[in-house]
């Protein structure tokens, strides 16, 4: 019986039927710093209606029953023979399906590919992150495999399709095929060098038998994986196809799947090689080298799919803020919630800001913005993705006690928000890489100290964080033990001069005061209160 005591009031409406990408001022302003005139309306469009998608109630409610109704694994069929297939909701079907022809894995073979993805990836990770693992596997593969160009020829076309595809057979048979990745052992971790899974030779040139076990292999109902193993000549790269080209299934022993806190949608796995056949990709030995620019590429996407997590985030919470009541006046006008929800915003802009300015280079290719890469790229995915958990709990704090239930969204952004920083190097792998990059490559300190230099003279605390860093820069003994304070200063000096170059005023003022002139606090809402905050807030408002 519906009760008659009170009515309904003051409660903001869901946030629903918008344009994820139109409404998302700093991203579109991205967009259009980095595209070619001659494709920006194409890009822009083609944004648009993944971002009127992505902000459907529909599909907003796809991505709900895909994490309720996570990944099943299915190791017999109902005769007794193994199978190793992943059973998925419809939902997440649709959602991947309209991910692949949104041109999420095609990114390599479509003009200012890399910043077209880049934006549409941080625009579907606010549906549902779940899914976007398959498809940045699948995007990432296509540079390793390019070391072979036979099979390159082969796979490539697939992996680059906007068709999903989603039954096991044959590449040859398929419109469109998705790649996982295979690296991770038990007794080893991010230390592969360790791994023991085995490559024996086989008598057609190339071909291989594996023998071993992965702790972590990602999206294992892929059609394809990249592992490593060991060869006679050491670590080495394969491609381990799901099924074989006479119909027959590879022998892909999937033992259990995950329980992970979050990423619930998305499965993960332990699988066994048990006389796998594989075929070798780029020199025996040379296993790290030849998978580096799959690493590179998915530790991007880290970055965009932090940041995607954290504007759908702050979304919702200055949404929340613009419609709620409380004390006679809207929360996003009372001063101390207008200090939380620009500081969030702050966090937001830098994040999509830095990520997008990644991705140009990717599209640039030349030897100055490869070189800028080598060390923003992990120092990026150290400091994004280590700030996104702090920013998805305060703004579900902003929601108060309705931002702690599950229908409101916000915990399944909580339960997501660690995993990009953990994926493809933890913390520490970051900081260690930006240190073997310092010590063994001068050309990227000297791009990234250009690129950063652009700035200078545009406000006195970037400036003096510049030279701040460049003190501690020349002193590089004893650095390990400090290496992820390095690191982070690299981010945030990066992320200062893009914003001074970049951002609005009001926005640059408040990230130099707070993160680099040592004006701001621990928590979030502690800005000066001297800073225009109302428009650093109404500039992260979704309907906008």
């Amino acid at each position: 019986m519906a009760g008659s005591t009170h009515t309904v009031s003051n409660q903001p409406p869901p946030l629903t039927g918008y344009d994820v990408f139109t409404g998302d001022r700093v991203l579109t302003a991205a967009v259009d710093r980095h595209t070619a005139p001659g494709v920006i309306e194409d890009v822009r469009g083609e944004l648009a209606a993944l971002g009127r998608a992505a902000g459907s109630a529909q599909l907003q409610e796809w991505g709900a029953q895909a994490n309720e109704n996570p990944p099943t694994l299915r190791t017999h069929d109902r005769h007794g023979h193994r199978v190793d297939e992943v059973d998925f909701h419809p939902a997440w079907h649709r959602l991947l399906g309209k991910g692949v022809s949104g041109g999420l894995t095609a990114a390599w073979s479509r003009p200012a590919g890399q910043v077209r993805r880049a934006a549409a990836f941080v625009v579907w990770t606010q549906v549902d992150a779940g899914n976007l693992c398959p498809l940045s596997m699948t995007h990432a593969a296509v540079p390793a495999l390019r070391t072979d160009p036979a099979l390159a020829a082969e796979w490539e076309p697939r992996l680059t399709s906007m068709v999903y595809d989603r039954e096991l057979r044959p590449a040859r048979l398929k419109a469109g095929a998705l790649f996982g990745m295979g690296m991770t052992e038990k007794q080893g971790g991010s230390d592969v060098r360790a791994n023991t899974t085995a490559a024996t030779p086989l008598a057609e040139d190339g071909t291989y038998e594996l023998t071993g076990h992965k702790w972590f292999c990602s999206a294992p109902m892929s059609d394809g994986f990249l592992v490593l193993a060991q060869a006679p000549q050491g670590l080495t790269c394969f491609l381990v196809p799901r099924v074989l080209e006479d119909d027959t299934r590879n022998v892909f022993m999937i033992q259990r799947l995950k329980d992970k806190l979050g990423n619930r949608s998305n499965a993960s796995g332990e699988v066994e090689f048990d006389g796998t056949w594989a075929r070798r990709v780029g020199e025996e030995g040379h296993g790290v080298r030849t998978i580096i620019e799959m690493v590179a590429a998915t530790r991007l996407d880290c970055v965009l799919g932090s940041a995607g997590l954290m504007r759908q985030a702050v979304a919702q919470a200055v949404h929340h803020c613009t419609h709620r009541e409380a004390f006679g006046a809207k929360l996003v006008d009372q001063p101390l919630m207008r200090n939380v929800l620009a500081d969030l915003a702050l966090e937001s802009e830098a994040a999509t800001t830095l990520a997008l300015r990644l991705a140009a280079a990717y599209d640039d290719g030349g030897e100055q913005e490869r070189a800028l890469l080598r060390i923003a790229v992990p120092a990026a995915k150290y400091w994004v993705t280590k700030r996104c958990t702090p920013v998805t709990v305060e703004a579900s704090e902003c929601l108060g006690g309705n931002g702690y239930v599950e229908e409101s969204g916000m915990p399944r952004l909580v339960r997501e928000s660690p995993l990009n920083s953990i994926w493809e190097g933890a913390g520490n792998v970051q900081a260690l890489d930006v240190l073997r990059a310092l010590r063994r490559e001068p050309m990227a300190l000297n791009a990234y100290l250009q690129e950063v230099g652009a700035a200078r003279g545009a406000d006195h605390r970037l400036d003096a964080a510049i030279k701040d860093l460049l003190t501690e820069l020349a002193d590089l003994e004893g650095v390990e033990g400090r290496a992820r304070r390095l690191t982070e200063r690299l981010a945030l000096v990066l992320q200062g001069s893009l914003l001074v170059r970049y951002a609005p005023p009001e926005v640059a003022d408040a990230f130099c005061a707070s993160r680099l002139g040592g004006d701001g606090g621990a928590a979030f809402g502690t800005l000066p209160s001297t800073l225009d905050l109302a428009s650093v807030v109404n500039r992260a408002r979704p309907e906008a």
